[in-house]
């Protein structure tokens, strides 16, 4: 099980992403139109700087939904590798099964 404390900052990391997806996405708008003018892509710039790095998406960490586990996760499962072994060897993800051939 992961530490509460990491589990704590993911939650804020992903809050703190919602809150700011709107601005962020307007600022990087300004920022890829080609016809904007570079004073207005400058000033994009500097206010997409200030805004607080937790709320970029890319700073969130993917999780295992059970353990917490922050690396072999898989998104298809949002599960750990070890925990998708142990669900999959006693049956309870439907329709995945042992590879044989």
């Amino acid at each position: 099980m992961a530490k509460k404390s990491m589990l704590n900052r993911e939650e804020q990391r992903q809050k703190l992403a919602a809150r700011f997806e709107a601005k962020r996405v307007l600022l990087r708008a300004v920022l890829s139109d080609q016809s904007a003018e570079f004073d207005a892509k400058m000033k994009a710039s500097a206010e997409l700087s200030k805004l607080p790095r937790d709320s970029s998406v890319c700073r969130q960490v993917r999780r295992c939904s059970i353990t917490g586990r922050p690396k072999g996760v898989y998104r298809k499962f949002a599960l750990g590798r070890n925990k998708l072994r142990q669900l999959a060897m006693s049956g309870e993800i439907p329709g995945l099964r042992k590879a044989s051939w």
